[in-house]
């Protein structure tokens, strides 16, 4: 198979590189892309066809691997493509169906998991009528794909779920904590965890250090959760507070010094 990859970040490299090493071909279009996502493609072993024109009409496979908020755009930008279009990415159900619309064949996906380096660390979760073929693509690589359904939009479901829970609950303690920190009671609350809930206060370093990393990628992550908790009749402020928070959180690499300090006084100090 010739697998056209939109785009080579972080997980979309990894996965790339785990179809590559299975004997697939994996193609990716350099242009307007930075000179960390080249490097990144590079290491990966893919192929550069240059453009998403290019790319289109030589991939067997189109998968997208994006920020959820450029999704529908990505979608939109393949055109001369026959072949499957995977959109692997966080995206709510209602999103699932419109880039569905977009394409010929659809097949939705939803990644679980560390970009994929060892066995056991990533889920690729997939539904739609083609669904088992992609999968097979996956057999013998480090990622384990698992076929939801035949519904188009399952996969994007279970994300949706899971990541309302990790994401979500990790937006919830920083806001937290740094209202503890507001009203001067941080120390109390610190104590009063290391008490009865002792995993919180390294729950909440890991969230800042998260927040600090990735978090300006889950703004757009938490509002499709949001649309979908809304879709199903909930209420979808919780998510709608969640994609604030990390909105407001630096966006950097993390020092091993103070994460957690530096997210706190952001969240407070940036304008709404």
């Amino acid at each position: 198979m010739k697998i056209g990859l939109l785009h080579p970040g972080e997980m979309g490299a990894a996965v790339g590189a785990a179809l590559r090493i299975s004997g697939h071909t994996v193609l990716w279009a350099s242009t307007g892309r930075s000179a960390v996502t080249a490097e990144r493609a590079e290491q990966a072993g893919l192929e550069d066809v240059g453009t998403v024109e290019e790319l289109s009409g030589r991939s067997d496979v189109i998968l997208s691997l994006c920020p959820p908020h450029v999704a529908v755009d990505i979608a939109r930008s393949v055109t001369r493509f026959a072949g499957i279009y995977v959109d692997a990415n966080a995206v709510s159900p209602a999103t699932a169906r419109t880039i569905a619309a977009l394409v010929g064949r659809y097949v939705d996906g939803g990644i679980i998991g560390s970009p994929p380096r060892n066995p056991g660390t990533t889920r690729l979760y997939l539904s739609g009528t083609e669904a088992t073929t992609i999968a097979g693509l996956f057999e013998g690589t480090v990622v384990e794909a698992l076929v939801v359904s035949a519904d188009p939009s399952a996969a994007s479901a279970v994300k949706m779920a899971y990541a309302a829970w990790t994401k979500g609950t990790s937006a919830l303690l920083l806001a937290v904590r740094c209202v503890a920190r507001a009203e001067g009671v941080e120390e109390t609350l610190i104590d009063e965890w290391r008490t009865s809930l002792p995993q919180l206060p390294e729950q909440s370093v890991a969230a800042a250090r998260s927040a600090l990393s990735k978090g300006w990628r889950w703004v757009g992550e938490m509002n499709e959760i949001a649309e979908t908790f809304a879709a199903a009749g909930l209420p979808d402020g919780f998510h709608r507070g969640a994609a604030e928070i990390y909105r407001r959180s630096p966006h950097g690499q993390t020092d091993g010094n103070d994460d957690l300090g530096r997210v706190l006084s952001a969240l407070r100090e940036a304008n709404p």
